[in-house]
């Protein structure tokens, strides 16, 4: 059996009006999902309006590698040493994408003795948010397509239909697809696809919306295809705005769970990192603000994406200023940037480790360009040599930059206590908080500022569908922009690893989406509906005679 869940198992949850006490709610806020996890009324915002905010804490990473880093971890370990050095600590994190669970990333609940719980519910089914968005996506899909069946009274080109469908797992064989096949009562014939759920514009709006109203706003604004003059057609316009509404009027409503040690944790919305902004929902993270003293939340993947879209997007919509940036690295994923095989990270290897600081550093740099006080914490490992360390600590010394060893993984707070007193420090220093680039910049002004501060790109390189993208989405100009990038490298080709230098990052579509109140960007060959590996994690998943599930991670 997999350890994670094997510790995860061991643990006796609080029961959750307990965990709702440490976050200073009400028992009349909550609504009780059986005795260990709960949503929360939107009337618990409100009720606080007044209260001052706590100080919010970003956990970002370097570009992830198979060596691991730990984002998750660190940032429930964090929450959990502020609680054990005597803060009043929340955390605010992601809920997983069913793909990965049965995939291979596997879930994000964490690991080691820094997870949170029900680590099982919370991976799979767990309040029923994503099966609400799929729901809410594929209804808008539907009545499009019965609307064209119908008469298509709005004159829909058929061709131009810019909505997908979409499944919350990885399923390569829906990416292009065609519908209406056959009887002519199956509907019109035409091309189609699919995209995985957190990738969905409904996700990206349930992420960025304040309330339900907002939300129904959002949504009833989204492009779901182009008449025959080419004017857009809106989800509004279609008539269905109410009834997506009514879908998520629960799936709005942020969840309540907690660590292994029992700290409050709110789980709500999981965008891509890669594809979508990465962030969880603006809701859950104004709501511990107000709960909390220190508010410590994560953005996916490495900070070339999570991060960047988290202080470009997230904080422009919700006015929000972050007081201290983490970023997570190992010195096992460092060393695998210099270039050495993963079959030998456990071995001692300097060069390796100061080749792959090039990595860290650009991070760092693009990091500290938008005024927030940042630290370095090493998600350390058992092969990681003393002599690794201070080469590290010296690194980071020179550049004056905080940095300390977390334990999380293997001790719990215990292992975090270091961490959290040197965040609390960073705290107490002024941040000067200002998104990389201003509303009024063109589309390719802000790209460019992107690839070139965040990423270390020389240039961009359009193709020529995306300048015709450009000039078609003027109008949105000054909404920001969601780039669609590899996570596995800092430019657009996943084999380059390190910090490269001198690249042209390639631009090959853009999409805007409206209701999000965005631009998205396509580089590189990302995919929207990912696929499964040879062995997927889903043929170790099972559950005994006890009732006991094994096998997950």
């Amino acid at each position: 059996m997999n350890q994670d869940l094997q510790i995860a198992q061991a643990v006796n949850p609080e029961h959750i009006t307990k965990i709702a006490e440490k976050a200073h709610l009400k028992a009349e806020e909550l609504e009780l999902y059986g005795n260990d996890k709960a949503k929360i009324s939107l009337r618990a915002y409100e009720e606080r309006i007044n209260r001052p905010d706590g100080k919010l804490i970003l956990v970002t990473a370097i570009n992830p590698t198979p060596a691991g880093e730990g984002k998750s971890t660190t940032t429930i370990g964090l929450a959990d040493g502020l609680r054990a050095c005597g803060y009043d600590a929340i955390a605010c994190l992601r809920e997983p994408s069913q793909g990965p669970v049965f995939g291979l990333k596997g879930g994000a609940t964490g690991g080691g003795h820094a997870q949170i719980i029900p680590m099982e519910s919370i991976n799979l089914h767990f309040t029923g948010d994503m099966h609400a968005i799929t729901t809410a996506n594929n209804l808008i899909a539907a009545v499009l397509d019965n609307h064209i069946y119908q008469g298509n009274a709005l004159r829909i080109d058929v061709n131009h239909i810019v909505w997908p469908r979409c499944l919350d797992m990885n399923d390569r064989t829906l990416r292009d697809i065609t519908i209406g096949q056959g009887s002519k009562v199956n509907g019109v014939e035409r091309k189609d696809h699919f995209v995985i759920t957190v990738a969905t514009q409904v996700m990206a709006i349930l992420c960025l919306a304040k309330d339900l109203q907002d939300f129904q706003q959002r949504i009833a604004k989204c492009i779901v295809a182009y008449n025959l003059e080419q004017e857009p057609v809106t989800v509004g316009d279609l008539g269905v705005d109410g009834a997506v509404a009514v879908v998520m009027k629960d799936a709005i409503k942020p969840n309540l769970v907690q660590t292994l040690e029992h700290t409050p944790v709110l789980v709500h919305g999981g965008p891509f990192a890669n594809i979508a902004h990465g962030c969880n929902s603006l809701i859950a993270t104004r709501l511990g603000l107000k709960l909390a003293d220190y508010v410590v939340t994560e953005a996916g993947f490495g900070a070339d994406l999570g991060a960047e879209k988290f202080l470009d997007i997230k904080c422009r919509v919700g006015n929000l200023k972050p007081n201290a940036i983490v970023i997570v690295a190992t010195i096992r994923a460092l060393k695998m940037h210099g270039g050495l095989n993963v079959n030998a990270l456990h071995l001692e290897h300097l060069e390796a480790l100061e080749a792959g600081l090039g990595n860290l550093e650009q991070h760092l740099e693009s990091i500290q360009s938008f005024g927030v006080p940042v630290m370095i914490a090493i998600n350390q490992f058992t092969s990681d040599t003393q002599n690794e360390i201070a080469f590290l600590e010296q690194w980071a010394a020179k550049r004056n930059v905080l940095i300390s060893l977390s334990q999380g993984w293997e001790k719990g707070s215990s292992g975090t206590k270091d961490l959290a007193e040197k965040v609390v420090t960073l705290c107490q220093q002024p941040s000067n908080f200002h998104p990389l680039y201003e509303d009024d910049l063109t589309i390719e002004e802000k790209i460019l500022r992107i690839a070139q501060k965040v990423y270390g790109a020389k240039d961009v390189a359009y193709t020529e569908l995306a300048k015709q993208k450009i000039k078609q989405y003027e109008p949105y100009s000054h909404f920001p922009i969601c780039m669609a990038k590899t996570p596995l490298s800092l430019s657009d080709d996943p084999i380059l690893k390190g910090r490269p230098q001198g690249f042209t990052l390639h631009v090959k579509d853009l999409n805007v989406s409206i209701g999000a109140g965005f631009i998205v960007v396509y580089t590189g060959n990302v995919l929207t509906m990912p696929g499964l590996p040879k062995e997927p994690a889903a043929l170790s998943i099972g559950i005994d005679e006890e009732g006991q599930t094994f096998g997950l991670f």
